[in-house]
């Protein structure tokens, strides 16, 4: 305890020189506000509009800024640090370019309901709506796609809105905020007083739920003979995960957690059968489908779980647990809608509910899918298989690094074949499905966790739409290990070519890809590459044993797909299994 208490006097030290009252730019005042809210990292990149703020950061040893290389880096490093440290992450570009190349990143927390603050620069308040030199209507271009954004026109508000940017970000379904700042907003001086009250008329999120909507539930599992749960991301954000372990130990239900959810309930309780959906297990869909009850807890019936809505969990009463009234009742039809904060509703219906005595039986016959229908793949001797890859990485970090993937099949092969014990360890773009996500997020994973193995599992074709972010990992030693499954093809789009479109194969070679080893070197980060078994657990002993960053490219089978596969317009129970 006494070893702490010189830092912890020197944070308050710090916080009496932020908090100090003075007449101070709109630069500083950002900056310390930002500091007031516990950022711990920013993530940028300058340009004209935002010099005045970064020209603050000068000689600012307290605030730490990541320059990355470009501004949807940024974006995704920020994603990566709050999904993997439960905070609010917060990045900076420029007006014009700079701020809409952060819109991708945007789309993709919004979608996967990731908190985050995007700070962005913008021209003069006299020159905005004159099509000025890199000028943008950032905040009517990321309307769709943003929780709430601000334009700041009077320098005295900017304490008020980044205090409930932060709020709104972080609270109810969280999601980006964005605050856009004009230049001479951040140049304009006043008296610094920082907020610390929320006053927002009309956002009050319902975070506990209706108790009679939880007896109801509590009697439905009484009664049900073949329950079973569907656990999403909004069990890891919310921080529910060890309410869901109580509730699913207590009421011996099965459990299946969406691609999102990976990592809110051990992979190897008994009970867990597995991802549901397009590229889910045979027992998670065929429970599914074949369910009297469907418990839906913090998570949204995306189309890649639901498949064709019509026929989807044609025997179940379904429970929709959801912090967003929205979502409940917007794709499938509900039965017992519980609106709250997912941590506060498992907290308040532990208590109430019991063992489901009648689904022994069912429980029985999800045991015998699980053992009969287990992910399968032809292993190879001479060909390096994608599968067997994420397999050796499991095996060798025993479930225990902090994962990021890109978008594609090593994304599924990821999913189905890494096993994830605790929540925040899984670091994927769900509902967007953005390519070039998988890498800078990995970085934002790392600084938020220094001290935890981070990997990122990327495609040939991802790596190559952020890799110019080799460039920050090398100078600042970000020891994040880099993993390039390179089939020399778009290995997803290639497969539904193959599948679905009667081996048309249009305009997916990318056997013109740079050297993964040597486009490594440029930028000082150590390659290594492997074609066999043998050097590819040789290559990944060396990374694992190298301090600092590492990129292995693994050069596995060009033709191989991912099972099973749901194909759309399909129910989740017809499903392709594959030759395996």
């Amino acid at each position: 305890m006494s070893a702490q208490t010189p830092e912890v006097r020197s944070t308050e030290q710090l916080r009496e020189k932020w908090l100090k009252p003075e007449v101070i730019t709109g630069s500083e005042i950002l900056l310390r506000s930002l500091l007031l809210e516990g950022v711990e990292c920013v993530f940028g990149y300058p340009g004209g509009a935002v010099l005045y703020i970064y020209d603050a950061m000068y000689g600012f040893e307290d605030f730490n800024h990541v320059l990355t290389r470009h501004e949807q880096g940024a974006i995704h490093a920020a994603d990566g640090y709050a999904r993997a440290s439960g905070k609010v992450g917060v990045c900076i570009a420029t007006s014009g370019p700079g701020a809409t190349n952060l819109v991708t990143g945007i789309a993709t927390a919004y979608m996967d309901s990731v908190p985050l603050v995007v700070i962005t620069g913008n021209v003069a308040t006299s020159l905005i709506g004159t099509d000025a030199f890199q000028e943008a209507d950032i905040t009517g271009i990321t309307m769709p796609i943003t929780k709430h954004s601000y334009l700041v026109r009077d320098v005295k508000d900017l304490p008020r809105v980044i205090h409930e940017a932060f709020h709104i970000a972080s609270t109810g379904r969280k999601g980006p905020v964005l605050i856009d700042i004009p230049k001479d907003v951040s140049a304009a001086t006043t008296l610094f007083q920082p907020e610390e009250r929320i006053q927002l008329k009309g956002y009050n999120p319902r975070t506990v739920p209706n108790k009679l909507q939880l007896d109801k539930l509590a009697r439905a599992i009484e009664d049900a003979e073949r329950p079973m749960i569907l656990a999403g991301g909004g069990v890891i954000y919310s921080g529910a995960h060890e309410g869901l372990h109580e509730f699913v130990n207590k009421t011996g239900i099965p459990i299946t957690t969406t691609l999102l959810g990976l990592g809110a309930f051990p992979t190897g309780n008994d009970l867990w059968t597995g991802m549901p959906g397009m590229h889910g297990t045979y027992t998670s869909n065929h429970g599914i489908q074949q369910s009297d009850l469907l418990i839906n807890i913090g998570a949204r019936f995306d189309d890649r779980v639901t498949g064709r809505l019509d026929g989807f969990a044609p025997h179940a009463k379904i429970v929709h647990i959801d912090i967003d009234p929205a979502e409940i009742g917007k794709n499938v039809p509900t039965d017992i809608p519980i609106v709250g904060d997912v941590k506060t509703v498992l907290e308040m219906l532990n208590p109430i509910v019991s063992y489901a005595a009648k689904a022994d039986a069912w429980r029985e016959q999800i045991s015998k899918w699980k053992a009969e229908y287990p992910f399968r793949y032809v292993d190879s001797d001479t060909v390096l298989k994608p599968q067997w890859v994420i397999e050796m990485l499991n095996d060798t970090t025993k479930g225990e690094a902090i994962v990021t993937t890109d978008v594609g099949q090593h994304q599924m092969w990821a999913a189905q074949y890494y096993k994830f014990n605790q929540p925040r360890s899984w670091i994927t773009s769900g509902g967007l499905g953005t390519m070039g996500f998988g890498f800078p997020s990995a970085i934002g994973a790392q600084m938020a966790h220094p001290d935890r193995l981070v990997i990122s599992i990327n495609g040939d074709g991802g790596m190559q739409m952020c890799s110019q972010e080799l460039a920050i990992c090398a100078i600042n030693n970000i020891p994040v290990k880099i993993v390039v499954i390179n089939n020399q093809v778009l290995g997803m789009v290639r497969q539904w070519q193959e599948l679905i479109y009667d081996n048309r194969y249009s305009h997916i070679d990318l056997a013109g890809s740079p050297d993964f080893v040597k486009l490594a070197e440029a930028y000082g980060v150590k390659g290594l590459r492997a074609t066999t078994k043998e050097e590819a657990q040789r290559a990944w002993a060396e990374a694992m044993e190298t301090p600092g960053p590492v990129l292995v490219e693994f050069v596995v089978e060009k033709g191989e797909n991912v099972y099973p596969m749901v194909t759309q317009g399909s129910t989740i129970d017809q499903m392709l299994m594959g030759d395996a």
